[in-house]
């Protein structure tokens, strides 16, 4: 079984704090190597070249085992086996992740709402996504599903004291 559905979107939150952190270091260096002066520049090189950044950030992570934000709720990502997922399947994994933002956006797109009606439809999507989880036999996230890996909860042995 999963972890609980309430710690996952604690680990999820945590892990969107953290990318703020990765946002800012990645945003700093396009547009130092772009010479960008305004935010509005280039802002489609600067969605791809994060885009990138958060599929290596994450790759790389999700390989080794799980993310900080992972590690700290105890959340380990492994394949159906219970095995560490290779690179491959971390990057499938990635991509299908996007599920989490890519339709409400789409949806949106064409409507030009403003930044609190957007935030709504996004976020209802995020729990209407998160709850879908409710039906999956194991309670995994469907993308995790078609990745064909899952989330466990991993706890690390706890090393005794030493006494004095």
């Amino acid at each position: 079984m999963a972890p609980p559905l309430h710690r996952r979107m604690a680990c999820w939150l945590y892990e969107g704090m953290l990318m703020f952190g990765v946002v800012f270091v990645a945003g700093y260096l396009f547009s130092t190597l772009t010479q960008t002066r305004n935010a509005l520049d280039n802002r489609h090189g600067l969605q791809a070249f994060l885009f990138i950044v958060f599929g290596i950030y994450f790759v790389w992570f999700w390989s080794r085992g799980h993310t900080l934000a992972m590690k700290t709720w105890h959340i380990r990502v492994v394949d159906r086996q219970g095995r560490p997922i290779s690179q491959k399947r971390a990057l499938l994994r990635y991509v299908l992740s996007w599920v989490w933002f890519v339709p409400p956006l789409v949806a949106i797109a064409p409507y030009h709402l403003s930044g609190g009606e957007s935030a709504v439809i996004v976020l209802g999507w995020v729990a209407i996504w998160a709850l879908l989880s409710r039906f999956h036999p194991q309670r995994q996230f469907w993308h995790d599903a078609l990745a064909g890996t899952r989330l466990v909860h991993h706890e690390l042995p706890r090393v005794p004291h030493k006494k004095k």
